[in-house]
């Protein structure tokens, strides 16, 4: 089973490193590595999600995800979007634009000597409403996860009351709304203040949108909640079908393309090419998210190891506050990366510490009982 679902992308990492090695040396195979360990390690978290939500998809939905969807992700976020950019940040045109990414100047100098920004810094400097975007949408989901009520907690002592308080109607968005406030005032320069309030505003509603046709759209067919429930199976997870599968599909794009944002800027502070970093965080990075995903569904490991989806979330909220942070201040990727592995590990710490007990038959154990993180 290991090998049906990562040998795909074990082969064409393959290729994409032969590819590497043949474009640029020992050098570019070095940096397609480094590149696909830095994508890895910070979309970890973004695979626990998809996963949840995956799982909910029929088998139709999940093959569209697993095709169509890892196009999108290699090609048009860690390829194509940063061209546009790029094109939409300097008016030049795609060719131009593409043009100005393969032949940066010879000293890796900021400006060409005719004065015109690099690509790397066309980029770079748009950073401010990328993260203001990215980390609007993340921030949303992460306040729409820890404000609701859950059978299960796991750090117990604050999501309990967090979900208490999320009884207030809309708070989730007075939260985001004063974050971003404050970031835009605080963090943005002031060149950037109106962009970053805009895009801030515009990934809260995207948020709000995909995530709110996604619901509407999500009702079992007539009949199936009743069968999945004789079957056993909890009809929470009954598989999405139609106009819900194809919202679920779409919120798993922008929700991927939010993690994409902090990757293919952070892939800038080790090579501006951008066909080393299409194949480091694309051909070999996203597709080992992908195989990490599908693993994670067929193994069912997230109903074996509850507090899995907790750490994403948990991991989701870090990431999204270092994405308004790193408005104004710089922050080194293996630090968002770091946090993000720590809290998906001390909450599958915590699961196997549950299991366990659950397993000796601890009678002092209700279900609900969190393990010592």
């Amino acid at each position: 089973m290991v090998l049906r679902i990562f040998g795909l992308s074990i082969a064409i990492s393959i290729i994409a490193m032969i590819v590497a090695f043949i474009y640029g040396g020992p050098e570019a195979l070095f940096l397609v590595i480094i590149l696909s360990i830095l994508e890895i390690s910070l979309s970890f978290d973004n695979a626990v999600i998809n996963a949840t939500v995956l799982r909910r998809m029929s088998d139709f939905w999940q093959k569209i995800f697993l095709t169509i969807g890892i196009v999108i992700a290699v090609f048009g976020m860690r390829l194509v979007f940063p061209l546009v950019i790029v094109w939409a940040a300097s008016g030049l045109g795609p060719v131009a634009a593409l043009d100005l990414a393969l032949n940066p100047p010879a000293d890796d100098a900021a400006y060409f000597a005719n004065g015109e920004p690099s690509y790397e810094t066309i980029l770079t400097d748009a950073h401010p409403q990328i993260a203001a975007f990215g980390g609007m949408f993340l921030l949303m989901l992460f306040l729409g996860f820890i404000f609701e009520e859950r059978e299960i907690t796991w750090l117990s002592w604050l999501e309990k009351p967090l979900a208490r308080i999320g009884k207030l109607d809309q708070l989730s968005v007075v939260v985001a709304g004063v974050v971003l406030v404050l970031s835009g005032s605080f963090l943005a320069a002031d060149d950037k203040v109106s962009t970053v309030m805009i895009s801030g505003v515009l990934g809260m509603i995207t948020y709000i949108a995909v995530n709110g046709l996604g619901e509407l759209f999500n009702l079992p067919e007539e009949g199936e909640e009743e069968e999945t429930a004789k079957s056993g199976g909890p009809t929470q997870l009954a598989k999405a079908t139609g106009k819900a599968g194809f919202f679920l599909f779409l919120y798993l794009e922008v929700l991927d393309a939010s993690f994409s944002f902090d990757g293919v800027i952070g892939a800038f502070a080790i090579t501006a090419d951008p066909i080393i970093i299409a194949l480091g965080l694309g051909f070999v990075g996203a597709m080992f998210v992908r195989s990490i995903t599908v693993f994670l569904v067929r193994k069912g490991t997230l109903s074996d190891y509850v507090y899995l989806e907790h750490g994403a979330h948990w991991a989701i909220g870090a990431l999204a506050v270092i994405l308004m942070v790193s408005i104004g201040v710089h922050i080194n990727e293996i630090i968002t990366g770091l946090v993000g592995v720590f809290l998906i590990g001390a909450a599958f710490i915590s699961s196997l510490i549950r299991n366990k007990r659950i397993a000796n038959a601890d009678p002092k154990l209700d279900e609900n009982t969190p393990a010592t993180v």
